[in-house]
């Protein structure tokens, strides 16, 4: 009986101690290394691949912003965006999709009033937009309604409005455009992308020194 109390007494003694040194290792010495080696060796994206403006911290360059006004860039839209209606003790923004297959009546009447819209914000006294021009990225939300990016040709449509927005010479402002346009990653991985918010982070620097 004894002894069956001590073997019982030693295996919950390995137990608690097994269960400190893991718990030592994994919840502490191993979260801690690998917080240092990121922030040693990729500290913007360990951060939140963060775009600074001012000094200040103005968003990430992986999460799409809107509420842009026509003098700046305008992102992708965001009809798969919702708001948080459970914990209304944050105002939180929920991703998503619109969830709305391609031959939805609702789709097809949101890209439409977009693509016209496009049509009408991005024509000037000098230059008409084709609906033939407006690609998809300009009428369609992505899969989360935070793409930060938009396609060239999407940037280069809305190159004359903002020029005349702001009173700069068109190739001045396409040639901001062609600096902050990305090709494709490895030079076959995806699409060539211009990020909207480094984009109109660089259309205010130029703004302020015109």
């Amino acid at each position: 009986m004894n002894n069956s109390v001590v073997n019982t007494g030693r295996l919950l003694g390995a137990g608690l101690r097994a269960l400190l040194v893991l718990t030592l290792l994994t919840g502490v010495v191993y979260p801690l290394a690998v917080t240092g080696v990121a922030q040693a060796l990729f500290t913007n994206k360990a951060n939140g691949s963060e775009i600074k403006a001012d000094g200040k911290v103005v968003g990430s360059s992986l999460i799409g912003q809107q509420g842009y006004s026509l003098d700046y860039f305008q992102p992708r839209p965001a009809n798969g965006l919702g708001v948080n209606s459970v914990n209304t003790q944050y105002r939180l923004i929920l991703s998503g999709a619109t969830n709305r297959s391609a031959d939805n009546p609702e789709l097809i009447k949101w890209v439409r009033e977009a693509k016209a819209q496009v049509v009408k914000d991005n024509s000037t006294a000098d230059y008409k937009v084709e609906p033939a021009q407006v690609p998809a990225d300009a009428v369609t939300s992505s899969g989360s309604g935070l793409d930060p990016n938009i396609s060239p040709q999407y940037a280069d449509i809305q190159v004359h409005r903002v020029a005349e927005k702001n009173g700069l010479p068109v190739a001045e402002v396409r040639k901001l455009v062609d600096e902050h346009t990305e090709g494709r990653t490895l030079g076959f991985i995806g699409e060539p992308r211009v990020n909207v918010l480094e984009l109109n982070i660089a259309l205010r620097e130029l703004t302020k020194g015109s």
